[in-house]
C-alpha cells in the first residue's frame, strides 16, 4: 500500500508540474484537434438522437474513421487528436464513476452478484485463454475479452491504456463488440420464449449480463417493458463496476514482462493501478454519498458521454481500414465464441438464482 500511494504522489507531482510549466503553449497546440473531435462529436450525438439504437459514441468512432481515412484530418490537428484520445478519455472514464453507486450493486442480492461476477470471470479468462489459440494478438484479446466481458466500447477504451494496443486493435475491438451488441438487440428478445425467461425481470436480468453497451442493453431489455429495463440496467451497472479491479489487476499482471502484452512497451512497467481507475473509484464513492443532486449526475452523464465520444473521434482517425482488413476473420470468430459464451453463462445463472 506505501508503495502505491508514494507512486501515486509522484506521479501527481510530476503532471501537476509539467501543466503548469507547459499549460499555455499546450493550450495553443491542442485547440485544432481538440476542436475538431468535438464538432465530429456533435455530429454523433445527431446521429444518435436520429437513430436512438445508434449509440453516440459508436457513431462518432465511425465518421473519425472514415475522415482519418479520406485524409480530412489535417496535420495541425495532430498534438490535440492524440490529447483527446488519452487525457480526455480517462477523464471521461472517471466521470463513468459517478453514475455508479453501491446501492445499486447491494440491489442485486449476494447470490446474483455471484452470477455477475462469475460471468464476467469466466468470459474475460475464456477469451484470453482462447484468442492466441486461434491466433489472435495477446494485446487484441485482451481488448475484445475486456470489452465483451465488462461494458463495450468503454471498457475496451479503458483497457487500451493498460495494455498499449495499436489503434487498429482498438478500433476493430470496438467493431466487435458493436457488432454482437447489435446482433443481440434483434437474438435475444427472438430467443426469450424459447430459453424459458417470459418474466420481464428475468429477461432484463439476462439482457444486462449479457449485452455488452449500456444502449444497447436499454434498447434489447425495452421489448420486455419496463421492469425488464430496470432489471437490466442495475445488473449491468454491475458489470461496469468490475471495470476498475478489472483494469488494476491487469495492469499489475503486465508488471512482469509477458511475450506479446508488453512488447510494445519495452523494458517500462505500466502503473500499479492507473491514475484514472482511482478516480473511477473515487468517484464511486461521492456517488454512493448521495451528495450530489439528479440534475448534477444528469450533466456528468452528459460530459461523460461527450469525453468518451471525443476520444472515440481521436481514436477513430488514427485507423487505417487496409490495415484492419489485413487481421483477418479470426478476431471475428474470437468475438462471436465471447458472444456465445457469455450469453450461455448468464442464461445458466439466472436460471440457477431464480
Amino acid at each position: 500500500m506505501s508503495s502505491l500511494l508514494r507512486e501515486f504522489s509522484d506521479v501527481a507531482t510530476r503532471t501537476f508540474y509539467n501543466w503548469r510549466v507547459n499549460a499555455p503553449s499546450r493550450s495553443i497546440e491542442i485547440a485544432p484537434g481538440f476542436a475538431l473531435s468535438l464538432l465530429v462529436t456533435f455530429v454523433g450525438f445527431q446521429v444518435h438522437h436520429r437513430f436512438d439504437t445508434v449509440s453516440p459514441l459508436v457513431a462518432s468512432l465511425v465518421i473519425g474513421v472514415v475522415l482519418g481515412n479520406l485524409g480530412a484530418v489535417p496535420a495541425v490537428c495532430t498534438p490535440g487528436v492524440k490529447f483527446t484520445a488519452k487525457r480526455v478519455l480517462r477523464f471521461g472514464i472517471v466521470l463513468l464513476g459517478s453514475q455508479l453507486a453501491v446501492s445499486q450493486v447491494i440491489e442485486l442480492g449476494g447470490a446474483e452478484l455471484l452470477v455477475v461476477v462469475a460471468v464476467v470471470t469466466l468470459t474475460f479468462l475464456g477469451t484470453m485463454w482462447l484468442g492466441p489459440r486461434l491466433g489472435v494478438s495477446r494485446p487484441l484479446s485482451l481488448l475484445v475479452a475486456t470489452g465483451f466481458s465488462i461494458c463495450g466500447a468503454s471498457a475496451v477504451a479503458a483497457m487500451e491504456g493498460v495494455a498499449e494496443a495499436d489503434e487498429e486493435e482498438v478500433t476493430y475491438a470496438i467493431a466487435l463488440v458493436t457488432l454482437c451488441g447489435s446482433l443481440a438487440i434483434v437474438v435475444l428478445p427472438a430467443l426469450r420464449s424459447l430459453v424459458g425467461l417470459d418474466a420481464p425481470e428475468l429477461f432484463g436480468a439476462w439482457v444486462g449480463a449479457s449485452v455488452h453497451d449500456v444502449a444497447q442493453v436499454i434498447a434489447t431489455s425495452s421489448t420486455g417493458g419496463d421492469a425488464s429495463v430496470h432489471a437490466a440496467t442495475v445488473v449491468k451497472l454491475s458489470r461496469v463496476v468490475l471495470l476498475a479491479p478489472l483494469v488494476a489487476m491487469v495492469s499489475i499482471w503486465l508488471r512482469t514482462p509477458r511475450e506479446g502484452l508488453t512488447s510494445r512497451q519495452g523494458s517500462k512497467s505500466p502503473t500499479i493501478v492507473p491514475i484514472f481507475v482511482l478516480g473511477f473509484l473515487a468517484m464511486i464513492l461521492v456517488r454512493t454519498s448521495g451528495v450530489l443532486p439528479d440534475d448534477v449526475l444528469a450533466n456528468l452523464k452528459t460530459v461523460e458521454q461527450w469525453c468518451l465520444a471525443c476520444a472515440l473521434v481521436s481514436l477513430g482517425s488514427e485507423v487505417r481500414v487496409r490495415k484492419l482488413l489485413r487481421v483477418g476473420g479470426r478476431p471475428l470468430l474470437l468475438a462471436l465464441i465471447s458472444w456465445g459464451g457469455i450469453a450461455g453463462l448468464s442464461l445458466v445463472g439466472v436460471h440457477l438464482v431464480n
